[in-house]
């Protein structure tokens, strides 16, 4: 696999796919969400790329996996706050489900560029 920039990747480019929705969804909550699910939805949709984004320009292997790993972890977090909006009846149980297939897809793109980028590590 031989890429120039991060844009180029596709997890990357799910990561901002995923950051789209998200946003659209966050703002059909209540406004009384504005500074808390709403918000939080927000950021951690948009930690995920950014995190692939920064760990690329670190240069170095094993920093950009440590970043890899936080993007994942933004992306966990993201269900759990998917979790929250259902228990709020803002989304419904299917909605959840599909989105929580579509980030379950973009956690195994990350864990698949990690072996990636430890497999690059190892030459």
């Amino acid at each position: 696999m031989q890429y120039n920039s991060f844009e180029e990747l596709n997890v990357y480019k799910n990561a901002i796919l995923l950051r789209q929705e998200m946003r659209k969804l966050a703002l059909t909550f209540p406004p009384e969400e504005k500074y808390q699910l709403t918000d939080q939805l927000i950021r951690s949709t948009r930690k995920c790329p950014a995190q692939i984004a920064e760990g690329h320009g670190r240069y170095h292997h094993q920093e950009n996996i440590q970043y890899c790993r936080i993007a994942r972890g933004s992306l966990y977090e993201t269900i759990d706050h998917l979790i929250c909006a259902k228990e709020c009846v803002y989304i419904t149980n299917e909605y959840l489900e599909i989105k929580k297939g579509q980030i379950t897809t973009l956690i195994k793109m990350i864990n698949g560029y990690i072996r990636f980028l430890n497999n690059e590590k190892k030459k």
